[in-house]
């Protein structure tokens, strides 16, 4: 199911009809987009980041990490799933019952051959968009993580990191890459 062009774009009403069928159900820019669940190679990467940002954050006191599937409502036709999601304890607001509605601190996608061209343009754009500071784009095959971080309304490549990352916008995070690429062989 796409919109066409003089469509009413889709929003969170429609988004809570679609069907719970195992599948990524997420719409950008109002068009309802799906892609397959996760492979096991792809989970074993975004749960051993989950691990370290939930002890540098969570543990910390610093804010919250969510896993997916968590429903981010970024605007009234951007609701999607990132691999991973950070709230910090200043914009807890946006974490409602049903969802996280509003703009998130940090934002990671684990790069798959079905979502490759989705995260590192269309939901890039969306994450843009919506203010996102900071948005990691972890790739397992070429054993890198991309991390941009917004500035004057724009993501700005800061580093493409292979052994360590520091991050922009959360306090004291640095991640160890080489469990995640130990976990994508």
């Amino acid at each position: 199911m796409t919109t066409s062009p003089g469509r009413t774009k889709l929003g969170y009403a429609h988004y809570v009809l679609f069907p719970n069928d195992g599948r990524r159900h997420e719409i950008i820019d109002g068009e309802h987009v799906v892609n397959p669940a996760p492979s096991p190679r792809h989970q074993a990467v975004s749960g051993k980041l989950f691990v370290q940002l939930y002890q540098q954050v969570e543990v910390a006191g610093h804010g919250q990490v969510f896993f997916s599937p968590i429903d981010v409502e970024l605007s009234p036709h951007d609701i999607v799933q990132p691999d991973l999601v950070v709230v910090l304890n200043e914009h807890r607001e946006i974490i409602i019952p049903t969802r996280i509605k509003g703009t998130p601190d940090l934002v990671v996608e684990v790069l798959s051959d079905s979502t490759r061209e989705l995260d590192q343009v269309r939901k890039k754009s969306a994450y843009q968009r919506a203010g996102v500071p900071e948005y990691w784009i972890v790739d397992p095959q070429e054993h890198h993580v991309q991390q941009f971080l917004l500035h004057a309304g724009e993501y700005r490549l800061a580093g493409t990191h292979r052994e360590r990352l520091q991050a922009g916008s959360l306090p004291a995070v640095q991640i160890d890459l080489q469990p995640l690429w130990e976990a994508a062989r």
